[in-house]
């Protein structure tokens, strides 16, 4: 689908046709501010409606364009209307999508546990169970994962839930419109310390300390920031954070070039598996629930194969609850632990997965929820991450803080999906967030900014 077939039908000014060569650049890449904010659900339907319109006119785009004038587009709409059912065809279309347009799929992940649903989907068969032929593809870390993915080398990628974000308003990338369906795990991250530290518990002694992060734009990153900031430190003036993949963490650690690191698992586990680091905090002791990683595509992937992005979102959310349920962990961890997925002792994943764990400093904790899986994208979440760009420089000047976060966190299509196969669902797409004793009023995103003291200049 290009952007001329959801150009408003009913106006005689609007040009549904397309060049000699099409898909030309300007229908792949031009839209206006109207397109540019639509959810995928939206778009859907206006190119059913385009598609509807012009099969009327016998796709002769000079004849609607001739009529649209003549009448007035309110007239023809009203017109057409009383003699078809649009809103019912439409519906209907939506609702009764078929079989997937292309099976064969590479999704992108990092070997994280975080990526759990998307690894697990492919040996659990929960993509053959939607007929997809999806093969989930091992990726170095998240710059590679974005480049691949906007390369159009991968279809679908697990990425950190501020990427698509990030990606969608040009931040650290070119600008590319893309959506998040679905949130892979909540929790799941911790801060590690080096066992030279043991005696430095408090942030604040943590004056000097180099830290590793696995992405800018990720929860690791801004939660890191969030929590040292708490304790008077300026994350930009009394740590370092560097950007160091995922599976290079515990070597960067045990080689002395980073004091710490807020990281995903199974590194944090690794870490003390390997007697070289300890547990300081986990991050949902930072913020109970919050995102970390998720599904997302371009919305490109959506809007010209809907019935595999369709596929797709289901498989992903049915995996998801299904990675939900405690009893079926030890499973899991052992479905995900070879060379091409995680590649990474089934001991490790299960103290990660079943929260039951050693934590370095000779205590065995059990944290049910150390991880957890849910696949629900909370446009409130959307809206703190981006103040949390704000805050630290990532992007500047005037946001639509609800806008940006309601076109990329597609509630409504991980809603339907849910329901559509038995699963609870929230109602709505927004609810406050606790963060270290501090509430977050989704509302108000300029004033929580405000708020804080350490912040960038």
């Amino acid at each position: 689908m290009t952007v001329k077939s959801l150009g408003n039908p009913f106006s005689k000014d609007t040009d549904l046709r397309h060049g000699q060569s099409c898909p030309c650049d300007i229908c792949k890449t031009t839209m206006t501010p109207a397109q540019f904010h639509m959810s995928s659900e939206k778009m859907l339907e206006q190119a059913v409606e385009s598609a509807i319109v012009r099969s009327v006119f016998g796709h002769s785009d000079i004849g609607r364009r001739s009529f649209m004038g003549m009448v007035g587009g309110t007239t023809a709409s009203a017109a057409l209307a009383s003699v078809f059912p649009m809103n019912e065809a439409k519906a209907a279309i939506l609702d009764n999508l078929g079989t997937p347009e292309k099976t064969d799929l590479n999704i992108g992940f990092v070997p994280i546990t975080c990526a759990t649903p998307i690894i697990m989907a492919e040996p659990l068969g929960f993509y053959s169970r939607y007929g997809l032929n999806a093969k989930v593809i091992k990726t170095a870390g998240w710059a590679v994962a974005r480049d691949k993915s906007l390369s159009g080398e991968y279809d679908a990628s697990h990425m950190l839930s501020p990427m698509p974000l990030a990606m969608t308003m040009g931040a650290g990338s070119i600008a590319e419109p893309y959506i998040m369906p679905a949130i892979e795990n909540i929790n799941g991250q911790a801060i590690v310390l080096s066992n030279e530290h043991l005696d430095k518990r408090d942030p604040k002694q943590w004056k000097g300390f180099t830290f590793g992060v696995p992405f800018e734009y990720s929860m690791h990153n801004f939660l890191l920031r969030y929590y040292v900031a708490e304790f008077g430190l300026d994350p930009d003036v009394d740590i370092q954070i560097r950007v160091v993949p995922p599976p290079e963490m515990v070597a960067n650690l045990r080689a002395g070039n980073l004091d710490g690191y807020l990281s995903p698992d199974p590194f944090n586990q690794r870490a003390v598996y390997e007697g070289i680091g300890f547990i300081h905090v986990l991050t949902k002791d930072i913020w109970e629930g919050h995102p970390c990683c998720a599904f997302a595509a371009p919305l490109s992937f959506a809007t010209e194969l809907p019935n595999t992005y369709g596929a797709l979102l289901k498989s992903i959310i049915d995996a998801t609850q299904y990675a939900s349920n405690p009893d079926n962990r030890v499973e899991i961890s052992e479905a995900i632990a070879p060379t091409n997925y995680l590649n990474q002792p089934v001991t490790v994943i299960q103290q990660v997965l079943t929260g039951t764990y050693a934590d370095g400093l000779g205590e065995v904790q059990r944290v049910p929820d150390r991880i957890d899986f849910d696949p629900f994208p909370w446009q409130s979440m959307g809206v703190w991450i981006l103040t949390q760009m704000k805050r630290w420089g990532y992007v500047e000047g005037d946001i639509d803080y609800k806008g940006i976060a309601e076109q990329v966190y597609l509630a409504s299509d991980a809603r339907k999906v849910m329901t559509d196969l038995g699963y609870d669902a929230p109602a709505d797409n927004y609810k406050s967030h606790m963060i270290m004793g501090k509430s977050f009023d989704y509302n108000e995103p300029e004033a929580y900014i405000d708020s804080f003291t350490i912040k960038a200049n």
